[in-house]
C-alpha cells in the first residue's frame, strides 16, 4: 500500500480503505470535489520518472542511454547536457561564465571517478547519466580538442598518428551554448571553426568515427577479430542524442553497424574501449569504477523545485 505524502493527504477524508496504482480508490468521510482532487494529486505524485537509459540483448548485449535533442533545445528545459573534468570547474564556469580551471594548473586534480563527480554537484544537479568522453593520456588529461563552457582546453588534434584516435576520419561531439548538439569530423569542423559557423560551448574529440555521413568508417574489417567492450555516441534520425556501452566484446564494424543500421545514426563517434569506457546509468542500476579522464554527462536541474 502507498503512503500518501502531506502534500496531497486529504484534510475531510477520514477513511482510505485503499489506495494502489491502476486500482479501485475508495474513500468515505471527503466533501464534494474532494475525492476529484485528491485522485489528480495521487496521480502525479505516482508519474514514473522518465528512463533514459536501457538494456538490450541484441545485436550484442549493451547499454543505450539517450535525450531528445528537442528537449535539450526547450527554453525552459530542466536537462542539460555537460562536459566535466576537474573537481570545482563545473560550478566556476556556472558563477562566472568562464571554465577557468584550466589544465595547466596543476594542483586541481582531474575527477576520476563518477563518486567523485557526483560528490561534487551542487545538490539541485541530479546525474541522469554519465560516461567516459574524448580520449586522454596517462594524466587523464584530453588528447584532443576539447572545450568547456566556450573555453578552450586544448586545440583540435588534426595529426597523424598510431592507434585509434588517430584512425582518420576522427570527430568530435559538441554543442553550441543552446544545447545543439553535433558530431562532426575534426577537419571540416576545422573549417567551421576557422570560418566562425561553429561556437562549440562544450567539446570533446575522440576517433575513430564510426559512422560519417550514413557510412560506416571506410578501415572497418567486418570480419576483424580484435573484439573489445566499447562504448560511442550518435545524432540519429528520430533526433535523439544515443550513448551506447556493449556489455561483450565487439569489433569496430559490428559496433559501427549498431549505429548505423539499429539506432538510424547518420553521424556516430567512438569514445573509447576496454578498461577506458565507463558508464554511470542509475536507471538500470550501473556504475562503473573506473578512472577517466573528462566526462560527458546529462544533468537535470532541481533548483527550481517547490520546497
Amino acid at each position: 500500500m502507498m503512503k500518501l505524502s502531506s502534500y496531497f493527504r486529504p484534510k475531510s477524508c477520514w477513511t482510505l480503505a485503499a489506495l494502489t496504482l491502476g486500482s479501485t480508490l475508495l474513500l468515505s468521510g471527503c466533501e464534494d470535489g474532494e475525492l476529484e482532487t485528491l485522485i489528480e494529486s495521487v496521480k502525479e505524485a505516482t508519474t514514473e520518472q522518465p528512463q533514459f537509459c536501457e538494456t538490450k540483448a541484441a545485436p550484442f548485449a549493451h547499454a543505450l542511454c539517450q535525450v531528445s535533442q528537442n528537449e535539450l533545445l526547450e527554453a525552459d528545459s530542466a536537462l542539460s547536457l555537460h562536459l566535466f573534468w576537474k573537481s570545482g570547474q563545473w560550478q566556476a564556469g556556472q558563477k562566472d561564465g568562464n571554465a577557468r580551471l584550466a589544465d595547466q594548473d596543476q594542483s586541481i586534480q582531474p575527477l576520476y571517478k563518477f563518486n567523485n563527480l557526483l560528490a561534487d554537484l551542487p545538490k539541485s544537479s541530479e546525474l541522469k547519466f554519465a560516461t567516459n568522453a574524448g580520449m586522454y593520456n596517462s594524466e587523464f588529461g584530453p588528447i584532443g580538442y576539447t572545450v568547456l563552457q566556450g573555453t578552450q582546453i586544448l586545440s583540435l588534434n588534426l595529426n597523424q598518428g598510431a592507434g585509434n584516435f588517430h584512425m582518420m576520419p576522427n570527430g568530435v561531439l559538441w554543442w553550441d551554448e543552446n544545447n545543439r548538439v553535433s558530431i562532426t569530423e575534426s577537419h571540416k569542423l576545422n573549417e567551421m571553426l576557422q570560418s566562425g559557423v561553429a561556437k562549440p560551448w562544450y567539446a570533446t574529440q575522440s576517433g575513430p568515427m564510426l559512422v560519417i555521413d550514413g557510412k560506416i568508417h571506410p578501415k572497418f574489417n567486418p570480419t576483424s577479430t580484435s573484439q573489445k567492450t566499447r562504448n560511442g555516441v550518435g545524432i540519429c534520425e528520430d533526433g535523439n542524442l544515443k550513448f551506447v556501452t556493449s556489455n561483450e566484446p565487439v569489433n569496430f564494424y559490428q559496433f559501427a553497424s549498431l549505429f548505423k543500421e539499429d539506432l538510424n545514426c547518420n553521424n556516430a563517434l567512438f569514445l573509447d574501449g576496454g578498461i577506458a569506457s565507463a558508464l554511470y546509468a542509475p536507471d538500470i542500476s550501473h556504475q562503473d569504477n573506473k578512472n577517466m579522464g573528462v566526462m560527458v554527462g546529462l544533468i537535470e536541474d532541481h533548483s527550481g523545485d517547490e520546497q
